[in-house]
């Protein structure tokens, strides 16, 4: 078997404003570095457009009504500070929607090892009725209650090593005894959620908070004292990775200071546990990384190791 590369040339028609960090040019950046010979093997998959019923296993329909009715004719509607849309971005957003779900699909029929879906705009931001942090729709969070819904699995985990808290995601799964989600993030820093405090209603949340300057060290002692285990723990029959690079030193919205070998770590080790106790399966989903060249080479330290571990 080998890895899954869903993306979709919709995800560049989700335009924002100039200067916005979220911008064209990630997806530009990430399709160029895997234009590579060394990801020739890679299976590659147009994700589809996600069904409303996707997007209802974790969000109102009052919500999907209101996003689908925000679409500008043509030009920017700004839902927040951060977050817009332009005429191509709810279709983009349901790219996303349609590139986990079917990555859930290839990985749990045994098509693929693991899969990697490149799409934007990102999700872990998105709560249940709130459109914020650049994202639309809880791309991940919808994926792992599709895999449990609808593929009959009892438990699911999602580790999410961003460097902003998935706070959208947190709030998707919260009441979802069903669902692990541990979270590595800087605090303090946007949105200002992700304390340890904060648990979860069955105590199935787990956050790990880092300082402004943390580096590698910290980060890894952190993922393995405190995240594998917990989510070893779970014993998820399947491992979901909001993969955000933006906890690189080089990038321009945060203060930690990983590099490419600590995403190729931090993938070795959730790889390792997911052969444990999830038969492998993985499904790893483009979050955040505002800098061009750390952000590719960030995503393809990461699917480097999900591509050596699904030969």
């Amino acid at each position: 078997m080998t890895t899954a590369f869903l993306s979709h040339n919709d995800c560049l028609n989700h335009l924002t404003p100039p200067g916005h960090p979220e911008r064209v040019e990630r997806m530009q950046a990430i399709n160029a570095a895997f234009a590579a010979p060394e990801f020739s093997s890679l299976k590659r998959v147009a994700a589809p457009i996600g069904e409303d019923a996707h997007v209802l296993l974790a969000h109102p329909v009052a919500y999907l009504d209101m996003i689908r009715a925000a679409v500008p004719v043509s030009g920017l509607r700004s839902l927040d500070p951060d977050t817009h849309m332009s005429p191509g971005s709810f279709n983009a957003a349901m790219r996303g929607v349609g590139g986990n779900v079917k990555a859930v699909d290839m990985v749990l029929a045994g098509e693929v090892s693991n899969a990697f879906v490149a799409c934007r705009p990102p999700g872990h931001h998105a709560e249940k009725s709130t459109a914020m942090g650049f994202c639309l729709f809880g791309n991940v969070a919808i994926a792992a209650k599709y895999a449990l819904d609808h593929h009959g699995l009892n438990r699911v985990a999602i580790i999410d090593f961003d460097v902003h808290h998935g706070n959208g995601t947190q709030d998707l799964v919260w009441d979802d005894r069903r669902i692990f989600f541990a979270s590595t993030h800087q605090m303090p820093l946007y949105p200002g959620t992700g304390a340890p405090s904060e648990t979860g209603a069955h105590n199935n949340i787990l956050n790990v908070p880092l300082d402004p300057g943390t580096g590698g060290t910290v980060f890894r002692q952190k993922m393995r004292d405190l995240v594998l285990p917990a989510v070893e723990a779970f014993q998820p029959e399947m491992i979901f990775v909001s993969a955000g690079f933006d906890a690189h030193r080089d990038d321009p919205l945060a203060n930690l200071n990983l590099i490419e070998d600590d995403f190729t770590w931090a993938t070795q080790a959730i790889c390792d546990l997911a052969d444990r106790v999830a038969g492998g399966r993985i499904v790893s989903t483009l979050e955040g990384g505002y800098d061009l060249e750390a952000l590719a080479a960030s995503a393809v330290a990461h699917v480097r190791v999900l591509m050596e571990r699904g030969v």
